[in-house]
């Protein structure tokens, strides 16, 4: 489905591809997930997605949180393959595949914008402190106006680079929180479009990096300030430099998990 774009998937033979195609899908899953505390292991993320098993002592949300998270991934795939611009009903149906809580809650709707403000707590200086830099829920309908039309422009410049293009939709998708839940989750996932489709296999971030990742983002949100209509996404450009480094690292991780199945090619062509 993505091969078209990523010369190395082409390379392998179809059996390969397929079978390499699931070890991402459930590495892609599992580090997602267990970045939002999801404690079901790799081992695990593989039992239930290829083979339908649960997981003795593990909550059953977290079960469905990784189903839901594979669903996505489908969903992601299936927009690529279309080849059509991203929409925001695109973005909410993704958002409800993630989201697989059965409480229903107004003030924190699936599948649509947030209708009340969210913040987080962060570590600052050794300190621990609110990031409440967000943009309010009134603001996020031209908020994300904006984030959809700097998405495409990037996804369709060749002149700008799948890392460049990963690091602005994942970074300032965060920034605005246009969700009650499920933010982090949902920008892993999008800002992986643009990369794909410029010829490389989809960033992951290392759920053993989970605290530096944090910190990361949320030193770069408080840096820019509170997120208002009229300010630029990109907030203070400099500050996101780390978070960049660390996208480079983990670009260069993902183009390795691919190396296995090509050994394996390379001896059957021997």
């Amino acid at each position: 489905m993505i091969e078209r774009f990523i010369p190395t998937l082409r390379d392998l033979d179809p059996d390969l591809r397929e079978v390499f195609m699931q070890k991402l899908r459930v590495r892609w899953t599992h580090t997602s997930t267990a970045l939002e505390g999801n404690t079901l292991n790799e081992g695990e993320t593989l039992g239930l997605l290829q083979y339908g098993l649960t997981i003795a002592g593990k909550p059953l949300a977290h079960h469905n949180e990784v189903l839901g998270h594979s669903r996505a991934i489908e969903l992601l795939y299936r927009l690529i393959a279309e080849s059509r611009p991203l929409t925001e009903p695109d973005l909410h149906a993704l958002h409800t595949a993630i989201q697989t809580s059965m409480e229903v809650d107004y003030l924190k709707p699936v599948g649509a914008w947030k209708r009340e403000p969210n913040s987080t707590l962060t570590k600052q200086d050794g300190r621990t402190v609110i990031n409440d830099t967000y943009a309010t829920p009134e603001q996020v309908p031209a908020l994300m106006s904006e984030w959809f039309s700097g998405f495409a422009k990037r996804r369709n410049d060749p002149a700008v680079s799948a890392l460049d293009a990963y690091v602005w939709s994942h970074a300032t998708l965060v920034r605005i929180h246009p969700y009650a839940d499920g933010n982090g989750r949902l920008a892993r996932l999008v800002a992986n479009v643009s990369v794909i489709e410029k010829g490389c296999l989809p960033i992951l971030v290392p759920a053993e990096q989970r605290l530096d990742y944090i910190e990361s983002l949320a030193s770069w949100q408080l840096a820019s300030g509170a997120l208002r209509r009229g300010s630029a996404l990109e907030g203070e450009r400099e500050k996101i430099a780390h978070f960049h480094a660390q996208c480079a690292v983990w670009m260069t991780a993902s183009s390795a998990l691919i190396d296995e199945a090509l050994e394996l090619q390379r001896q059957r062509r021997a």
